[in-house]
């Protein structure tokens, strides 16, 4: 997830309501709409099949699906069924304190896009800090033995830095990680968003941080233009949300193009290349190369769902599933959970319907 400078986000609404909750009732008067202006609407309860969430990620402990997502805390969702859920509380009470020197710019307590994953008997979710439009990022990891909270052993441990990015330095922005095994067992950090595009790292096995034995940052994806994949400013390079996962021979790369976090007016998409390397090159149906802006749809608007995106994959046996969110055209661009079957046609996704389709909504009366 990339938060443009003049984009509209939900996270800013998250950081306000946080804010106010910290003032004194004399510095809350100053910041209250004037008379006559629109206040903001109460939250809403929350909604066990269209649960509100961005940039989901999945993995399933037991009989219990987990989903985490963007926001303060970085919180937790569980289902028995992945269509009814309920709320698991949130990793983090309190921010880590690294953040603080590594992303000075960021405000309040939302962390973006987790990625979590199960390896050497320990659940590992990789977060990103950063700020809006900004590329002075970093993404972090923090682990647990179990996702079940009611578990005497449950403790989340953060372990740090994984990667940073600095404003004007690096070709890449520290956020949107994903893990991905090899045909080896071998980890990989994906991550990246705008700037340079789709980065890629080989891990250490043993802590989850940077091989010192392979340093090399490939590149796997990226839109087309100048220096797509060395880019230090940003531009409309639209690109981010990376997750991989390996089927038969291929390793298919999914990304989001466009722009996220405007609500109605999101323009976020699905797209897919493979590779029969977890390196690359990624290449698309048409055997255009992924970093110079290849990429096959799999999912775009369609009706009330507006820009979906951000998307994990869940796998159980045989049957793929689709991930992502999505800006409800009938509910003021909300962002919402939504899980599809994927299918497979010559070797390639296909999304199906989502599994708990938006209710309809009630007709509003006029005043």
């Amino acid at each position: 997830m990339r938060i443009g400078s003049s984009g509209y986000s939900w996270s800013r609404l998250w950081i306000v309501v946080a804010l106010a909750g910290a003032l004194p009732a004399s510095a809350l008067a100053q910041v209250q709409p004037p008379q006559g202006q629109q206040q903001r609407p109460a939250p809403r309860p929350f909604e066990p099949t269209q649960p509100g969430v961005h940039d989901p990620v999945i993995i399933k402990e037991g009989d219990t699906y987990y989903v985490f997502a963007t926001g303060n805390g970085t919180p937790i969702i569980r289902s028995k069924d992945l269509v009814t859920w309920e709320r698991a509380g949130q990793i983090f009470a309190e921010t880590p304190s690294w953040i603080a020197t590594a992303v000075p710019n960021m405000r309040g307590r939302s962390l973006w896009a987790p990625d979590v994953s199960y390896w050497n008997g320990k659940y590992h979710v990789y977060y990103s800090a950063s700020s809006f439009g900004s590329q002075q990022s970093a993404i972090g990891l923090v682990t647990n033995v179990t996702l079940d909270s009611t578990r005497a052993d449950y403790k989340w441990e953060d372990q740090g830095m994984v990667i940073q990015s600095i404003t004007g330095v690096s070709t890449f922005n520290a956020i949107d990680p994903n893990l991905v095994f090899d045909e080896n067992g071998v980890p990989w950090l994906n991550w990246g968003s705008f700037w340079g595009g789709i980065k890629m790292k080989r891990l250490d096995a043993a802590t989850g941080k940077p091989s010192t034995e392979d340093t090399t940052l490939y590149s796997l994806a990226a839109r087309a233009g100048t220096e797509a994949t060395s880019n230090q400013t940003g531009g409309d390079h639209s690109i981010e949300g990376p997750f991989i996962v390996r089927r038969g021979d291929y390793f298919y790369l999914f990304v989001s193009f466009d722009r996220c976090c405007r609500g109605l007016e999101s323009t976020y998409n699905v797209r897919v290349g493979r590779s029969a390397k977890v390196t690359g090159p990624y290449v698309d149906a048409d055997g255009k190369v992924m970093t110079e802006g290849g990429g096959t749809l799999v999912l775009g608007t369609t009706g009330r769902v507006i820009g979906p995106g951000h998307n994990s994959i869940l796998i159980e046996g045989d049957q793929y599933y689709l991930v992502h969110h999505f800006y409800d055209g009938d509910d003021n661009g909300r962002s919402k959970l939504q899980i599809r079957p994927l299918t497979w046609a010559d070797g390639w996704p296909r999304a199906g319907e989502p599994l708990a389709p938006a209710p309809p909504r009630a007709p509003t009366t006029p005043q």
